[in-house]
């Protein structure tokens, strides 16, 4: 699976906790060879985010992502639930 990060990702993702960006970098690692792997808890989304997919980082921490053809994923977000979805 090819990963592409969109502008606002990145920025998200620099104001992210140094642990969670590991975690973050394990996910991805794992999802490039498997993106339905059990351990990342895929599913799709609903209301605003239609469309878009999610990945769990760790309990509370979300990665949001694009599907945009069958081997291409481009990440839009990263955040919490509460900022994600609330």
């Amino acid at each position: 699976m090819e990963v592409i990060y969109h502008s606002r990702f990145l920025k998200l993702y620099s104001k992210m906790p140094i642990k969670v960006q590991g975690k973050f970098e394990k996910c991805i690692v794992v999802f490039q060879s498997n993106p339905f792997d059990e351990r990342l808890r895929n599913h799709p989304l609903q209301g605003k985010w239609q469309g878009f997919r999610s990945l769990d980082v760790t309990g509370d921490y979300r990665a949001v992502y694009l599907p945009r053809a069958s081997y291409i994923a481009e990440f839009f977000a990263i955040g919490t639930h509460s900022q994600l979805y609330g």
